[in-house]
């Protein structure tokens, strides 16, 4: 998907957002199978709090940890076995777990996935579909190999993802919230999935949206959301937003 830039909304002096007291919160924008950056990433994040640090440490994580880059497989492994010390952590569900649950779980959407980059993922688990010739187009054969490869770890960690997070004035979702509902009243396709009618979007929702899922070439911090999906399979570059008090700044790989 082509990268977009709009133009942020200024903040009303008195009315910035605020997260609790003695809490300090990193949510990390889309991985998709970059174990590598995702690793140099935790690296500045430990930095930072060697440089100091409140009591309560929060880390979310916005979802697609998987396809597009090489590595789907090393990066829940990284996340279920190297989580950093010391943090709440949260791991929200992404449209493409969602895809390759809905895979796993017998719809019949195997080819959309695949060319969304799930190619990449299947091959981090071992299954090279790309080099048998048949095989590509028989989605069951190719169904039934990746679950027989999909550790169980790896799904049980898939099947619990969360779908949002709540933290002082901020909202947790991957993909962002319909403008015409409250927020409790969200279809789980539309926290997952949902793009032109929430990011064009200059509605109050009675909170900061905090969201990846729609790529850009820097983060984007309006009034009512902020993005950092900076699109890190082909930049190279991992975001991570830092909120404070009513501090918001960014680390980037």
């Amino acid at each position: 998907m082509a990268t977009t830039n709009r133009n942020p909304q200024p903040q009303i002096p008195g009315d910035a957002p605020r997260v609790p007291e003695a809490c300090r919160i990193y949510a990390i924008g889309d991985i998709h199978g970059r174990a590598d950056l995702l690793r140099r990433l935790h690296g500045k994040i430990t930095d930072d709090i060697a440089e100091g640090a409140p009591e309560r440490l929060v880390l979310v994580y916005l979802g697609d940890y998987v396809d597009r880059g090489a590595d789907s497989f090393e990066v829940i492994d990284l996340l279920l076995n190297e989580p950093l010390p010391g943090f709440e952590i949260i791991f929200l569900k992404g449209n493409h777990e969602d895809f390759l649950l809905r895979f796993v779980d017998g719809e019949d959407i195997g080819d959309s996935w695949l060319m969304n980059g799930a190619t990449a993922t299947v091959a981090s688990y071992g299954i090279d579909i790309l080099g048998i010739a048949g095989k590509f187009l028989d989605m069951e054969a190719v169904r039934d190999d990746f679950q027989a490869a999909l550790p169980a770890g790896h799904l049980r960690f898939l099947r619990n993802l969360s779908l949002s997070h709540r933290v002082g004035d901020y909202l947790f979702v991957h993909a962002g919230i319909r403008p015409d509902l409250p927020v409790d009243a969200q279809d789980p396709f539309d926290l997952m999935w949902i793009r032109e009618e929430f990011l064009d979007s200059d509605a109050d929702f009675g909170c900061v949206v905090v969201h990846g899922h729609s790529q850009t070439h820097a983060p984007e911090s309006f009034k009512n959301r902020i993005g950092i999906d900076t699109g890190a399979y082909r930049s190279g570059i991992l975001t991570c937003l830092v909120l404070e008090g009513s501090e918001q700044r960014f680390l980037h790989t």
